[in-house]
Formats: structure tokens, sequence, C-alpha cells
């Protein structure tokens, strides 16, 4: 079978107008995927070259396969599972900016450059301080960012027009404001010039995003079988969902420059990001945190398995149409069809998500993704989302009983261990006061500042309900206590 590459799939020169730190699977079904359409149905006529931003890792098969590689997107639309697979040819070339420094740093003096993206993880986008500009090239991200910005300065005199717009979509809160402090801090350590400073602020352009899609990644297991399909072998093919957003904030208007919307490409330009992380945390991470909990405590062990009981799929529902969007500010039909949406990702068939492996770190993603709506929802309607507040009894009732071992909580479920992992207060809360009454610790819990910010056992009736749904389910168990109070 042949192998992909330039010569079966042949595509235009085009000037390299993106740089992106970054060749991980997540960056080429996403940005690249929709570079590539753009470059198809619109004029922005743009290649990419990927960086290799850390001294380790190999990129032979981005040189064996001439960047050329596959996205293949399968789930869900509108009920019905979809596929879909497209050859990406917005990727020009691949450098290692250990290995081949000089060849990286050469791309500052493109002309035509002007963009850049990243996906460093959430540890990339760290001040160092020790960090050197005479390195060859400096060890973190922010610094080999401003010493790429710096020669770029320097090569083109500072003109105005030769600034870059940066597309960070690292995970963290603000990540273009993160990554400019990063930038200007190394600049004034390295004493890099006051007219250096000036062009970062007046022309480059540092963007906050906010991305979504589940990128599952190689195929391992079936890339012989997608071959035969495809009638080529790929080592680099991409699989992940049809569904993805990419929302970009900036002052400046970007949308002529990156006219991905124009193509039907998902992405939202605008000045403020907030209402649309907010539906993501709260709908999306929300309904993980607030179902999986009693999910996997009812008997399941991946996602898909547990939104095929309808008695699950009904209470992660309700949580959402019933407990969730009337505390949030967008239009209520975005809402809606975000909503609608999350339910065509979690019964996505080609997607295996485990739900142990949601349940890292449970107290503090409670707290950020669905503590805002109990509240919201209480100083509404000034009564308690049931749903909402049995999620906390759920998640305190898969802690309980556990003992540490090796920082870890081992708890049973059934008779059989499971493994939880947190934060060392939260496992140690558990192991000393699962012993305790489950009113007594429901109460120790709810009004423990360090977990939740505030004492919640302020919040009307909210004691009584957890301690009464934690002592119902430790008595009866989860299954039970579930049909009995959500199956009708």
């Amino acid at each position: 079978m042949e192998r992909l590459n330039k010569h079966m799939l042949e595509a235009p020169d085009r000037p390299v107008r993106v740089l992106q730190f970054g060749e991980g699977n997540f960056l080429r079904a996403f940005v690249d995927y929709m570079i590539d359409i753009a470059n198809e149905k619109t004029d922005f006529n743009g290649s990419v070259v990927l960086v290799k931003p850390i001294p380790f890792g190999s990129l032979d098969l981005f040189h064996e396969q001439d960047c050329r590689y596959t996205v293949m997107l399968r789930g869900l639309v509108d009920g019905k599972p979809v596929e879909s697979s497209r050859k990406i040819t917005s990727v020009s070339d691949a450098v290692d900016a250990y290995g081949e420094y000089e060849k990286y740093a050469a791309y500052a003096r493109v002309d035509t450059l002007r963009f850049i993206v990243s996906n460093t993880t959430e540890a990339g986008i760290v001040l160092d301080e020790s960090d050197r500009f005479e390195l060859c090239p400096p060890k973190s991200y922010p610094g080999k960012l401003t010493k790429f910005l710096f020669e770029r300065a320097e090569a083109f005199e500072y003109a105005p027009d030769k600034g870059l717009i940066i597309l960070p979509v690292e995970l963290i809160d603000d990540n273009g404001i993160a990554l400019k402090r990063c930038v200007k801090t190394l600049a004034g350590l390295w004493k890099l010039g006051d007219r250096f400073e000036k062009w970062l602020d007046e022309a480059c352009v540092f963007t906050s995003t906010l991305v979504d899609r589940i990128v599952t990644g190689y195929p391992r297991g079936e890339d012989t079988a997608i071959w035969d399909k495809l009638g080529y072998e790929d080592r680099l093919l991409v699989t992940g969902e049809p569904f993805a957003l990419w929302v970009i904030e900036s002052e400046k208007d970007l949308s002529a420059e990156l006219p991905l919307p124009q193509c039907g490409v998902p992405v939202i330009f605008t000045d403020n990001q907030k209402p649309y992380k907010q539906r993501k945390v709260r709908i999306l991470n929300g309904a993980h945190t607030s179902f999986v909990p009693a999910a996997f405590q009812y008997g399941y062990d991946y996602v898909l398995d547990a939104m095929n009981d309808g008695l699950i799929l009904n209470f992660m529902q309700k949580t959402l149409y019933d407990e969730v969007i009337p505390t949030l500010s967008l239009p209520k039909e975005d809402l809606l069809a975000f909503a609608e949406a999350v339910t065509g990702r979690f019964r996505n068939p080609y997607i295996k998500h485990a739900l142990l492996s949601i349940c890292l770190n449970s107290v503090s993603k409670w707290r950020a993704r669905c503590m805002p709506s109990l509240l919201g929802y209480v100083e509404k309607e000034d009564r308690l989302p049931e749903h909402l507040s049995f999620s906390l009894a759920a998640l305190m009732s898969l802690y309980h009983g556990g003992k540490l071992v090796d920082g870890k909580l081992e708890c049973l479920r059934n008779g059989q261990p499971y493994t939880l992992q947190d934060d060392a207060a939260v496992l140690d809360f558990f192991a000393n006061n699962s012993d305790k009454p489950a009113m007594e610790m429901a109460g120790l819990f709810l009004s423990n500042q360090v977990f939740f910010g505030q004492d919640l056992t302020a919040v009307p009736g909210l004691l009584a309900y957890v301690g009464g749904a934690l002592e119902d389910i430790l008595d009866r168990g989860m299954r039970v206590v579930m049909n009995e109070r959500f199956g009708g």
C-alpha cells in the first residue's frame, strides 16, 4: 500500500503565514485542519510551519510523509453517526527548534509570516526567570517566543506591519494575557529595550482563546483497517470528534486576516470570551462532574455506557436544562444548542472515556464547574437544585471509606477496589472522617472553606439535603437510591 506523501497529494506552494509551536494531535486536527479549509474556500493562501519546541522526540514521520496527513472525524451529528476524512496540505514544513536552530530562527525573517500558534501544555506558559536570551533556543516557550519576536523586530527595523498575531490555545484562563505578561517580563529582564517593548504593544496582538474538540489521536489497533478504507498508509493519521469551537478574544478585529468563519469553520471572534468559557465550563465540564461520580457508583465504567442508560441520561439532561442553563447569560437558543451537542458528544461511539479519569481532582472541579450553577440557581429560584445538590452527595460517597495508599485513596465499589487522585488535603479529609455519621461528615465537608472558598452550610437546606442523601446512598447503594429519587 502506498504511503501518503506529496507525490500522492500535491498542493501549491503557499507562503508561510503561520508558525506553530507544537506538532501534536490536537493542533493538527484543529488549527491546521481549519487553515486547510480556509486555503480551499478563501483567499487565505497560507502554509503552516510546525516547530518542535522540546529537545526530545522526532519529526521523522513528518519528513517521511512531506507533512501530509489525514484528519478523520467520527461521531454523532443530529443523533446520527457520521464519519469524514480530509487530507491536509496546509503544513509545509516541520522544524526542530533545538536540532535545527538556524533554520527555525530564520523564520523570524520571513516577510509573509503573520501568526504564531502554540499548544505547549498548561505548564508551557510559565515565567522562568532563569531562562537566558543567549540560549539557542531559550528553554521556556515564553523565552523562545520573546527571542523570536525580538529577532523579527530587529530584522524588519521595527516596522509596525511586521508584528505578529499570537494565538495560544493552552488550557489556562486568559492564555494570551498570561503569555504577553511573560514575554514583557523577559524583555525587561533581558534588557531588550524600550523600542522592542513598544513594538510588542503596538505591532503585535496577543489574543486569548478558548478551544473545544475531543481529539482521540492516532487510532492504534484500527489503523490498518482505516488505511484499507482510505486506500493508502498514513502514520500521521489523527482522529477526533466532529464538534469544534474556537473562540478568539481580541480588541482588534481579526476576521479579515483570519477568514475562518467565512468558510463555515466554527470560529468566533469576540472582545469578550468569558461568556463562552462559562458556557463550556458550566455545561460541558459541569455535566461531566455532576453525573460521573453517581454513574460510576451506579455500576458504569465509561461515559458512553452511562449515557445509554435512560436514568443516567435523564439525570444529566435535567441537571443541564433545568438547573444550569437558567443561570447563564448567553442567549437561551445558543445554550440549548450547546447542551444538545454535549449529549451527542457524550454518546459518541468512537470515544471510550473512562469515568474514573474524569474523577481526577473531583472536589476542585465541582467547585469550579458546578458550585456557581448551584449558587446561581438558589439565588434565582430561592430553592435548592435537586440534581446539583445530589451530585455533592454522590461525590462524597465516591470518596467515602477510602484508605490512603502511596498518596492515593483506595476505595471499594461492590467489593472491587478503585483509586482516586486529588489534592492531599481532600484525600486526608476523607481518610480521616469517613467513620463519622453522614450528617456530621457532610457538615465538615461543606463548611471547609479551603475546598469551596466559602461555607456552603450557609446555603439554606443544603446540609440537610446532602447529609440525608449521603446517608441514603451509604445505607442502600447508589443504584437503589437513584432509581427511587430520579427513576420516575
